[in-house]
C-alpha cells in the first residue's frame, strides 16, 4: 500500500466541479485583481474567525511582513518568537529589519514555553508572535497578559490553525493581529500561495490594506512604502468554495487523530501528540517524538508510507541568523525535539485501512528493530 502524507487529489474529488465554476465565473468577469471574490472571502473568514476584519495578501509570509510593518516595527526593534517552526516567521521580522528575540519551546505542545518570554523582555522589545504549530495553539491567556503587563503587540501566526480554539476562542482572537496562510497543504488551501491578516483594530485594518497595494492612497499617492501582495481573485473564488467545508474536514483530521491515539498508544519507542487541556487542535500535522527518528523515517518511506520532518533544524542555529550569535545548546529543548519529531499522515480523507498500514509499520519498525 502507498499512503501519502497529503492527497490533495482526494480532496479536491469531491468538490471540483464547484472549483470550475467558481474559476470559470472569474475568468468571464476578467475581474483578476481584487475582484468581488477577495472581498466576499474577507468577510466570510473573518466571521468564521470571530474577528471584525480580515484583509487578503499574497501569500502568509507577506501576512507577517504586513502586520509587522502595521506595527511600525523599526531596525533593531526585538519581537520575540520561537525557533521552532517555519522560516517565515523570523524571517519576516528580519525582512522588516527587526531583531528575532528566540524563546525555548513547552517539551509536549512544542509551542513557544509562555513561562519563559519574559525574561527575554527588554526596552527594546516591541512585539510577540506566537507560532500555532502543527494546528494547536499556544497558551495565550498567558501570553496576552504578558503583552499587556509591558505594552507590547501579539501577531498571531495562525498560518497552521485556522479554526483551532484555546478557551473555546478561535486562534486569532487573542492578538492584535492574526495572519493565516493558504498554501495548498493547510487544512484550508488554495491552488497556489495566498494569504490573510485579521484584526479587531480598524486603524491597523486599514494601514494593512494600504500596504497590501505599495501604500497608495489615493492612487500614486504613497505615505508608505509597501509591497505588492493583493490576494488573486482566483484563489479567493478557489477558497469560498472550500471553506464551508473546513469544519466537515476538521472533523474528519480530529477522527484520524483519535484513530492513531486508539491504536498506537502501547507502541514503545514513540510519544503521541499532546494537547494541552485548554486548546483544541485541528491537526494539520499529526507530529509525534520516536526514538531512532531517522532510522523510522527511512524505513517508512521505503514502505511507501509518506512522512516528513517539521522541523530538522532549530532557526537559532540557520546560517542567515548567525549575526545573532546564539550557538547549540542556547535553545535545548528546541534542538532536541528537531531531532525527534516525526509527522505522519493526518489529511481529512485518510481512511482508516491505510492508517492501520501506518501503525502496521510503525509497530514493525519497533518491534523488529
Amino acid at each position: 500500500m502507498n499512503v501519502p502524507l497529503l492527497d490533495l487529489n482526494a480532496q479536491y474529488n469531491e468538490i471540483l466541479d464547484e472549483i470550475k465554476v467558481a474559476i470559470n465565473k472569474v475568468l468571464d468577469s476578467h475581474q483578476y485583481i481584487l475582484g468581488p471574490e477577495v472581498q466576499e472571502l474577507e468577510a466570510a473568514v473573518a466571521k468564521y474567525c470571530q474577528v471584525g476584519r480580515a484583509i487578503g495578501c499574497a501569500s502568509g509570509t507577506d501576512a507577517l511582513v504586513l502586520s509587522l510593518k502595521a506595527i511600525d516595527i523599526q531596525p533593531e526593534d526585538e519581537v520575540i518568537t520561537t525557533p521552532f517552526t517555519f522560516f517565515a516567521t523570523a524571517g519576516s521580522i528580519h525582512r522588516v529589519d527587526g531583531k528575532p528575540v528566540f524563546v525555548d519551546i513547552d517539551p509536549g505542545t512544542f509551542n513557544i514555553d509562555p513561562e519563559k518570554i519574559e525574561a527575554a523582555i527588554t526596552e527594546k522589545t516591541r512585539a510577540i508572535i506566537p507560532v500555532h504549530l502543527f494546528g494547536q495553539t499556544c497558551e495565550m491567556d498567558k501570553i496576552r497578559e504578558i503583552a499587556d503587563k509591558y505594552n507590547l503587540k501579539i501577531i498571531e501566526d495562525t498560518a497552521q490553525a485556522i479554526g483551532a480554539k484555546y478557551l473555546n476562542k478561535p486562534a486569532g482572537y487573542f492578538g492584535d493581529i492574526a495572519t493565516l496562510s493558504f498554501f495548498p497543504s493547510k487544512n484550508l488551501g488554495a491552488m497556489g500561495d495566498a494569504g490573510m491578516c485579521l484584526t479587531d483594530d480598524d486603524e491597523l485594518a486599514e494601514i494593512i490594506t494600504l500596504l497590501r497595494t505599495h501604500g497608495e492612497h489615493p492612487k500614486y499617492i504613497h505615505k508608505w512604502v509597501g509591497l505588492n501582495s493583493r490576494l488573486d481573485t482566483l484563489q479567493a473564488a478557489v477558497l469560498l468554495v472550500k471553506l464551508p467545508y473546513l469544519d466537515k474536514w476538521t472533523r474528519q483530521r480530529q477522527a484520524n487523530a483519535r484513530y492513531y491515539y486508539e491504536n498506537m498508544a502501547d507502541i514503545k519507542g514513540i510519544e503521541l501528540p499532546y494537547i494541552h487541556p485548554k486548546a483544541e487542535s485541528i491537526f494539520n500535522q499529526f507530529t509525534l517524538k520516536a526514538e531512532r527518528r531517522d532510522q523510522l523515517l527511512e524505513f517508512l518511506r521505503k514502505n511507501q508510507v509518506g512522512c516528513n520532518i517539521y522541523y530538522p533544524k532549530s532557526l537559532h542555529l540557520q546560517e542567515c541568523f548567525s549575526y545573532l550569535g546564539h550557538k547549540k545548546g542556547d535553545f535545548p529543548i528546541s534542538e532536541a525535539i528537531t531531532q525527534q519529531v516525526i509527522s505522519l499522515p493526518i489529511y481529512s480523507e485518510l481512511t482508516n485501512e491505510q492508517q492501520d498500514y501506518v501503525i502496521s509499520k510503525v509497530r514493525e519498525f519497533y518491534h523488529n528493530n
